[in-house]
């Protein structure tokens, strides 16, 4: 429906609400490429951190440009709450807004409650409201054979399957397998022996083995992959993922292991695969709970850092990260 409206005609103002990256990335783009489409060639991005001046914003948005007749305003809201002077300001502009800026605005998903307030009531009214929701995890295998299509292939079931099983709900790292298998693959038919080939064959490096080696201590392994990765223009979301990914299962395990379960059934509960148990069965001997724990609440703000609700650069919080958890300081189990 979104694009379908965007298509129609170009919104005053368009409010993208989500937690899925790739998708409210995509669906930003969408409005980007129309609004420059449509002659807003300035653009302008603002985040509403808290030291932000939401007057001066409500004055440049009714203030002409100097450079273009039409611009694109970005306005981030990390934390999904403009408050109260916020709010107004943004509820007093959509009921008059300019007729040469499209205001983009970006949060994350918002729950009912903030949905019913009154700027956000306002901008609904004024504009083009777009809720991200990521497909779940029985409709993954028809989202990756969507996206397989589109890219020019014709992949088969088992093919989808195998990608949205690797991926296991990651939407950027599913985008980054397509992406990789289209050039591998040269396109057309796909099944599932093409994409084990895919994978086999390529000299890429993998975010899944910098997990790898970051949960057994392998830190210049761990270092040389992030780089490559890091060089082939891998997002950072996809890799602090797989990394918490990790984490979050080893210290689950532990947490059932101490509740008196066998390891292989611990493991078996959390749904880990059989050829992936005895990389985590190691990663646990080395790694405490405590020390899980400690390396989660790291990646939490990493996290933050990406989404730009704390200041910081995205990349030197994830080497940090890699380096904390694959490095020697990591306390052994008792």
């Amino acid at each position: 429906r979104f694009g379908t409206e965007l298509a129609r005609r170009l919104f005053p103002v368009v409010m993208i609400s989500g937690d899925e990256p790739l998708l409210t990335q995509e669906a930003a783009d969408s409005v980007r490429r129309i609004a420059r489409e449509a002659g807003h060639e300035e653009r302008e991005v603002f985040t509403a951190d808290r030291s932000f001046d939401w007057l001066a914003f409500g004055a440049s948005l009714n203030s002409p440009s100097l450079f273009a007749t039409r611009r694109l305003v970005e306005l981030r809201v990390p934390s999904g709450k403009p408050g109260k002077q916020g709010g107004q300001v943004l509820a007093d502009y959509v009921v008059r807004p300019d007729p040469d800026v499209v205001l983009l605005i970006l949060l994350p998903r918002l729950d009912q409650q903030s949905l019913k307030t009154a700027w956000a009531r306002k901008v609904d009214g004024a504009g083009l409201v777009c809720r991200v929701w990521p497909p779940t995890r029985r409709e993954l295998p028809d989202w990756v054979s969507a996206r397989m299509r589109a890219a020019g292939m014709n992949p088969d079931r088992e093919a989808a399957a195998m990608i949205a099983e690797r991926c296991e709900g990651n939407l950027l790292a599913a985008h980054q397998e397509i992406e990789k298998l289209g050039l591998l693959s040269g396109g057309g038919r796909v099944d599932a022996d093409t994409v084990a080939a895919a994978v086999s064959d390529s000299s890429r490096f993998d975010v899944f083995q910098l997990a790898d080696a970051v949960i057994l201590g392998d830190l210049p392994r761990a270092i040389r992959i992030l780089r490559g990765l890091r060089g082939e223009g891998l997002e950072p979301p996809v890799i602090l993922w797989a990394i918490a990914r990790e984490v979050r299962t080893i210290a689950r395990a532990q947490s059932l292991v101490g509740q008196g379960r066998a390891v292989g059934d611990a493991m078996a509960s959390l749904k880990v695969w059989k050829s992936r148990r005895p990389v985590i069965q190691s990663a646990m001997r080395r790694m405490s709970r405590r020390r899980a724990h400690e390396l989660l609440r790291q990646a939490a703000r990493a996290d933050r850092v990406i989404k730009g609700a704390v200041k910081g650069d995205a990349w030197t919080e994830i080497t940090g990260l890699v380096m904390a958890a694959a490095g020697p300081a990591v306390e052994r189990a008792a």
